[in-house]
């Protein structure tokens, strides 16, 4: 039985929506990610044992991991993110120190809107906090990073663990993920609101084509290396990218037309955002969900309905799908005024394409890491 006052520390990391820049993270291009208010909670307290006793909110799961031998939890479900959050950050020389953790995730799981980074962030936040060490979210951020690649399998960008542990209240991320260079803007739709909608078709990154994609990317960038000096592909401008793309074929073509073009519309939605060009901002999100269809291919039967649906009605400026795809969620951005019919509309076009019924989120944009003592 959870009871608060038996715990020492409450700490939480967000899960985070992708405005826009989808598949580019990998490739040094620029995303704009915003922190949410669905979170992932640790509460933790020092057990003096060389134990880490792991129970979850919502998952009818207790495990206690060995300090000394957290590979062998690899593989294990829901246990291998927190496993690998702790084997990575001891691997980096923090001090590890045997605790129980209670686990409270808000992010809905394969949603697309991080759950697993929201996991690895806060629970390396927590085991700092237990063992007194001071709070680097950077660090955190590309330890989590580490932990998801080189423990869960998945060959992942930054930004997913950056928003997570650095996003701050009220603000988009306009975040180079080749330098960290991070300018964060101030949110400011106006008449607007964004409304995130979920296919209830969950995905699983390590086992969908999300690392084929990344090597497409890689392959296409070692052709492109031979005829321009570039160190990724969002060096590229959409113009460079016309002149050399012929040494590429087929799928690989257009994987990497997707990141290029997709860095230039990051571009064009920051200055849309300063500008409070809301019906601007908005068409850049439904070319970025064509292109993902189109070029790069993660979107699928749901994501394509839910997103077409919101794109077909009057309140809607534009919508997208958000994070890697193959299922997850769409993020619209709609007249506020118009939001409920919004939802109804969409709600029941989408059930009568797929026989899924769509998810709604009611959330806000809020700050990354939070720690607080009990």
């Amino acid at each position: 039985m959870f009871e608060l006052r038996d715990y020492d520390w409450k700490v939480s990391a967000a899960g985070r929506v992708n405005l826009i820049g989808e598949h580019v993270d990998y490739c040094g291009g620029k995303v704009m990610p915003a922190a949410l208010s669905l979170r992932n909670t640790v509460f933790v307290r020092a057990n003096g044992t060389d134990r880490i006793n792991l129970a979850f909110s919502d998952l009818p799961l207790t495990a206690s991991l060995d300090c000394g031998d957290l590979m062998r939890y690899r593989g294990e479900k829901y246990v291998s993110y927190p496993a690998g959050s702790a084997l990575i950050w001891q691997q980096a020389g923090h001090k590890l120190v045997g605790c129980d953790l209670y686990e409270d995730c808000t992010v809905p799981f394969g949603s697309g809107l991080s759950s697993s980074a929201a996991i690895e962030v806060s629970t390396m936040a927590a085991l700092a906090a237990a063992a007194g060490e001071r709070i680097d979210p950077v660090e955190i951020a590309l330890l989590s990073q580490k932990a998801e690649r080189e423990f869960t399998g998945v060959n992942c960008g930054i930004m997913d663990q950056y928003a997570s542990a650095c996003g701050r209240k009220n603000h988009a991320m306009l975040l180079d993920c080749k330098t960290l260079a991070c300018e964060y803007v101030p949110i400011a739709f106006g008449d607007y609101a964004l409304v995130i909608a979920n296919c209830n078709k969950p995905h699983n990154l390590a086992e969908s084509k999300y690392n084929e994609r990344r090597a497409e990317t890689e392959s296409a960038l070692a052709e492109l290396r031979k005829k321009a000096e570039i160190s990724c592909l969002a060096d590229l401008s959409p113009a460079q990218f016309e002149r050399i793309c012929g040494v590429l074929d087929g799928k690989v073509r257009d994987r990497a037309r997707h990141v290029v073009e997709e860095c230039a519309r990051v571009e064009a939605a920051a200055d849309a955002m300063k500008r409070g060009d809301m019906p601007a901002f908005g068409a850049l999100l439904s070319a970025s969900h064509a292109s993902l269809r189109d070029l790069y291919e993660v979107t699928g039967r749901e994501l394509d309905a839910l997103a077409s649906a919101a794109q077909r009605h009057p309140a809607c400026a534009g919508s997208r799908m958000t994070g890697a795809g193959f299922g997850g969620c769409t993020v619209s951005l709609v007249l506020r005024d118009g939001v409920e019919d919004f939802k109804a509309y969409v709600s029941a076009a989408y059930e009568k394409a797929t026989g899924y019924r769509a998810a709604f989120y009611d959330c806000t944009v809020d700050d990354g890491i939070t720690v607080e003592k009990i």
